[in-house]
């Protein structure tokens, strides 16, 4: 059986990702790449597209959920490539996390993990849920 946390702590938890993501003096970022996922906040691929949060990221977690406030769209990709993970960091470049990158069933779904230089890449909604949640 897996660990059961109080929703209290769960939001506390999910909370503590909005104050890192908001770190810095501006916006923090979510970064789209292709190759290999490095190990946790190891050296980056090739950075696909880069696309801005809202600051404050987000509002107050709720049921061990965080839920990102709007996030404004890369209107031009930075490389062409197959998105294979993300990174989010703040407006320092400080990692807080990185996630898998997929269609369906990956910590971050895109219509299509094709993208090409140029491109705009948009993130309609992000939800990141706590353990037992």
């Amino acid at each position: 059986m897996a660990i059961a946390y109080l929703e209290a702590l769960r939001n506390n938890m999910m909370d503590e990702l909005t104050t890192l993501i908001d770190a810095g003096a501006g916006a923090g970022l979510l970064r789209i790449y292709n190759g290999t996922r490095p190990a946790t906040g190891g050296a980056a691929t090739t950075l696909l597209a880069e696309l801005t949060f809202t600051d404050p990221s987000a509002g107050a977690a709720a049921s061990g959920a965080w839920t990102a406030s709007s996030i404004t769209a890369d209107s031009s990709a930075n490389a062409t490539g197959t998105a294979t993970w993300f990174r989010i960091v703040d407006s320092n470049s400080v990692f807080v996390m990185d996630g898998d990158v997929g269609t369906s069933g990956s910590d971050l779904n895109l219509d299509s993990v094709s993208i090409t230089s140029g491109q705009n890449v948009a993130v309609s909604s992000m939800v990141i849920t706590a353990g037992n949640a």
